[in-house]
C-alpha cells in the first residue's frame, strides 16, 4: 500500500501495560520519510505509556493493518518538523513528545 507523506486519521492499536488487552484510539498522525509519527504535549497518555511499554503496535488504516515497531524521537529537530506538519497554527511550535512507528515489512 503507498502512502502519501502528511497528516491524517488512524486507529493505533497498543497492547495494555497492565490489562495486556488491544486498547484502540483514533488517533491524527504524521506519514513522513515512511515511519508514523504521533505527537502529544504531556505524557500522560495511556496510548503512550502503552506503545513504550510494550513497542509492537497495530495501526489502522484506509482499512488494512499495518504492524510497527513503536519508540520515543529524541532528535529536537525531527520532533520540531512532525509539529509544524501536524498543526498550521500556534501549537505547530509547543514541544511535544513524539513517538515514531517503524512499519514491519
Amino acid at each position: 500500500m503507498e502512502i502519501q507523506e502528511g497528516t491524517f486519521k488512524v486507529i493505533l492499536v497498543t497492547t495494555g501495560r497492565k490489562s495486556g488487552k488491544e486498547h484502540s484510539v483514533d488517533i491524527r498522525v504524521v506519514f513522513h520519510n515512511g515511519k508514523f509519527y504521533f505527537s502529544r504535549r504531556n505524557p500522560n497518555s495511556d496510548w503512550l505509556k502503552n506503545a513504550l511499554n510494550n513497542p509492537n503496535v497495530k495501526i489502522e488504516y484506509q482499512g488494512k493493518i499495518i504492524l510497527g515497531t513503536a519508540s520515543l524521537v529524541n532528535d529536537e529537530e525531527l520532533c520540531k518538523k512532525i509539529s509544524q506538519m501536524k498543526y498550521a497554527d500556534k501549537r505547530s511550535e509547543e514541544t511535544r513528545i513524539v513517538l515514531q512507528v517503524n512499519p514491519c515489512e
